[in-house]
């Protein structure tokens, strides 16, 4: 069955204009693990077990993490078949989120900086 593609990236779009204004200056740093999905709005997806919290990476680069969230709507989204379809369907609007940063790395040669 092929799906219609349009309505889950304007969805998801219309989401990620609506993170980025509802939380303009709050930027969280992740350790959160997230592994790769095969997705075309999603890049990957991680789960902490002890903070119950959900973190998306999307395939533009914005990484939010959604809080409170159940284990079981984790493994929902890791199976299913439409990623963006889901977070539209089950995420979306029903859990609090912040934007996610990145843990910074180091360049090859660059050095901690001096107190």
């Amino acid at each position: 069955m092929k799906l219609n593609r349009a309505p889950v990236l304007l969805v998801l779009a219309a989401f990620s204009a609506a993170i980025a204004a509802a939380y303009p200056g709050e930027v969280v740093r992740s350790r959160i693990k997230r592994e790769p999905v095969i997705s075309s709005n999603v890049a990957s997806v991680g789960y902490s077990r002890n903070l119950r919290a959900l973190e998306i990476e999307f395939t533009r680069g914005a990484v939010y993490r959604f809080l409170d969230v159940p284990s079981t709507v984790h493994r929902g989204l890791i199976a299913s078949e439409s990623k963006g379809r889901f977070i539209a369907e089950n995420i979306r609007g029903k859990y609090r989120f912040v934007r996610i940063q990145a843990p910074r790395t180091r360049l090859a040669g660059e050095t901690s900086p001096t107190p």
